[in-house]
């Protein structure tokens, strides 16, 4: 695993994130595009997964600030959320990608995978979705299973 400097900790999956985003807009702008939205196309949103800070360290609303943008969709942890409730401050994304190129040249002249680095918090993020997922599945069966009158069984007329 290859070590992040100090000041690019952090910052690997918002630049990847905004340089999606970009190529996003970039899509949405495009004479192709308009055609398709004159027509009365929907754009798909993109989804940022479980935008919750892990780092101690680093703010705990830093992704939710930093990923804000028209036509997304961020699913954040009821923690993440109380806190942006509480300090979070609004922004928005840059539609063209802002600092995203020069972020992630940083971590390439640092020595960083940056390809192998975005693989694993790819993985790292999806299995941190797939067990909230599971977790909020497992709650509602269990809630599920508390309504269910004793003796009779699930679906039957009351």
């Amino acid at each position: 695993m290859d070590i992040v400097p100090p000041a690019l900790r952090n910052r690997l999956g918002i630049a990847i994130a905004t340089r999606t985003y970009a190529a996003y807009r970039e899509v949405l702008s495009s004479p192709r595009w308009q055609v398709l939205a004159k027509a009365g196309a929907q754009p798909q949103r993109l989804v940022w997964a479980s935008t919750g800070t892990k780092d101690p360290n680093a703010s705990n609303v830093l992704y939710v600030e930093a990923l804000a943008a028209l036509d997304t969709i961020d699913t954040i942890p009821e923690e993440t959320l109380l806190a942006f409730a509480d300090h979070g401050y609004v922004t928005t994304m840059p539609a063209d990608g802002g600092d995203a190129e020069h972020i992630l040249r940083q971590f390439a002249t640092s020595g960083v995978d940056v390809a192998e680095l975005a693989t694993r918090l790819q993985r790292e993020g999806a299995q941190s979705f797939v067990y909230s997922w599971n977790k909020l599945m497992q709650c509602l069966a269990s809630k599920n299973d508390a309504l269910v009158a004793p003796g009779r069984p699930t679906g039957a007329p009351s």
